[in-house]
């Protein structure tokens, strides 16, 4: 006999993602954040307050699409957060000691969580509300921009991307943010998207990027992140995104 009752078949796990990223209020600073279209690939951006006076904030793209880094991005933002937190919460720590010890343990996690080697270039970054410094370390990443009035530069990469060797490290250099300057970070994504018609075949480049810079207004972050974006889609002419569009903004204000 047939039954009259039929099974369902079992629902799906649900989605598991990152915890949405907060930024957090930093005195005399403004930062944000923003992406184009949809997630496709492994860009991920977070922000945390570490101590009364730090911040701490940063741009990672694993490789791969997005089905298959959602475990190893909960992994980074976990240590990034907690473990961070624990490095730069004293007063007296020394911060590219403690940058250069993040990006390890963050390194080690991926490695470990992935079973072998996934490339996760990073820009990892500390603030200091206080002093208006920036101890920052690039692995991998592409270069970090900051204008200021005496015009752009590069921050450029200072190792390897994490998940690739357990005993790799980056160099955390410091600089100092004048009143008005303007850190900007973007994915590969952007710097590597495609012209049309007569740009065919050209890539957008740090190049295209820095003379977006250049000519934007520092009004806000978000407002400076859009303008980069809105650029790098003029570019490529509305083209489909093939992979994930981020910009990441810190202007100091006072």
């Amino acid at each position: 006999m047939r039954s009259l009752f039929h099974s369902r078949p079992p629902k799906p796990p649900p989605t598991v993602e990152p915890v949405p990223t907060v930024f957090p209020k930093i005195e005399g600073a403004d930062i944000a954040a923003v992406f184009a279209g949809k997630r496709l690939a492994g860009d991920f951006y977070d922000s945390v307050r570490v101590s009364p006076e730090r911040v701490l904030f940063g741009l990672l793209d694993v490789a791969g699409r997005r089905e298959d880094t959602r475990g190893l991005l909960i992994v980074a933002q976990d240590i990034f957060r907690n473990f961070g937190a624990e490095l730069f919460s004293r007063p007296d720590i020394n911060e590219s000691t403690a940058m250069t010890e993040l990006c390890l343990r963050i390194n080690r996690g991926l490695i470990e969580s992935s079973k072998g080697v996934r490339s996760c270039p990073a820009f990892l970054a500390c603030y200091h509300e206080k002093f208006g410094t920036l101890c920052y370390c690039n692995a991998g990443h592409t270069p970090g921009l900051l204008r200021d009035s005496r015009g752009t530069a590069e921050l450029a990469s200072s190792g390897l991307p994490l998940g690739l060797f357990s005993h790799a490290t980056s160099d955390a250099p410091t600089v100092g943010l004048e009143k008005g300057a303007s850190l900007l970070l973007v994915s590969r994504g952007l710097i590597e998207c495609e012209g049309r018609h007569d740009k065919a075949g050209e890539e957008f480049g740090v190049e295209g990027v820095q003379r977006l810079l250049q000519a934007a207004p520092s009004t806000t972050a978000e407002a400076l992140c859009t303008a980069i974006l809105d650029g790098a889609a003029e570019f490529s002419a509305g083209s489909a995104l093939c992979d994930d569009r981020t910009a990441l903004a810190l202007i100091r204000t006072t």
